[in-house]
Formats: structure tokens, sequence, C-alpha cells
């Protein structure tokens, strides 16, 4: 569930960040889904591979700056396969990479406070007749 929900606030997000900035051109929803869903396969396939390679030079000191580097990288390579997608330059995938970012922190954030939510109730057990 929380991955359409990620899914959808992305492309909102996207198409929010299209309106605002001049830089980025998103014709519809459907495409600004269509990205939101190809960051995510494109960030599992080569953003993690990306990601550990520039950690290792860095030795995870920057951890943050490259992973935001990386989802830039990754929103470039996204532009350049959809047709409906356009993005001018690079400074605004960066700013696209930093709001997916924290959007998506918020989503997992808000799950991982209902699962301790849920984790802290008291388990009972029903209590043996004899």
């Amino acid at each position: 569930m929380n991955l359409i929900l990620d899914l959808l606030l992305s492309a909102g997000v996207l198409l929010l960040l299209a309106y605002i900035m001049p830089q980025v051109t998103v014709k519809s929803f459907w495409t600004a889904l269509w990205v939101a869903i190809l960051v995510g396969i494109l960030n599992v396939l080569i953003g993690y591979i990306l990601t550990f390679i520039l950690n290792l030079v860095t030795f995870f000191l920057l951890e943050f700056l490259v992973k935001l580097i990386v989802s830039a990288i990754v929103i470039k390579i996204a532009d350049k396969l959809v047709r409906n997608f356009e993005i001018k330059g690079f400074w605004p995938a960066l700013v696209i990479a930093l709001a997916l970012s924290l959007v998506s922190t918020f989503v997992n954030r808000s799950d991982e406070e209902d699962r301790a939510e849920y984790s802290a109730l008291p388990i009972t057990t029903p209590t043996q007749v004899s």
C-alpha cells in the first residue's frame, strides 16, 4: 500500500515541480506516474551500484549527498527515456531528487510510526481453564 502511495505522491510532486519550474516539462499525470515508476526501477537497477561506487570514493562520509546526486543522475536518465518528460539542466534534476527524497522519507516515517504503534500493543493470551 505504501508503494502505491509513494508512487502517487512522487507523480504529484513531479507535476507540482513542473508547474513551478520552467526547466521541467511533464505532459500529463500518467507521464509523471510513469516517470515515478521508471525512477524507482532505475534506482534499484543502477542507483545502488552507483551509490556504492561513489561511497567507496568518499569513504561513506557524504552518503546523503551521494544518494542525492545518484538520484539526480537517475532522473536525468529517465528524462532521456521518456518522451513527454524533459528536464533542462542538472540543477532542476537535483531539486526534483531532493523533493522526491523528502516525500519518500515522509511516507516511510509514517509507515514506521504505524508499525511501532501496533507493536507497542500488549499481547494477551487466553487463560487456560482447569
